[in-house]
């Protein structure tokens, strides 16, 4: 059976227990595979490729929720209004 592995360094369980941080430092900022009998079972993402994963998606959704209001009418409120 095939797998499409979708990183370019991959790491066993085996090499992910004996040395975490060295797997991770393998991926130089990168996901790494991990694979469990040669297929993935997941990916090991580094901290900072995380938070700018989710950083993109929540721009993503805000974006789309721009576009989806872009053809509202404007209404103009100031701040001090009851």
């Amino acid at each position: 059976m095939t797998h499409q592995i979708l990183t370019e360094t991959t790491a066993s369980i085996s090499e992910l227990k004996k040395n975490p941080m060295g797997t991770v430092a393998a991926g130089e900022g990168f996901p790494v595979a991990i694979l469990n009998r040669n297929a993935p079972a997941f990916y090991c993402v580094p901290a900072k490729a995380y938070e700018a994963m989710l950083d993109r998606l929540e721009d993503i959704d805000l974006n789309a929720m721009a576009d989806a209001r872009a053809s509202q009418s404007v209404t103009k409120v100031k701040l001090d209004d009851p």
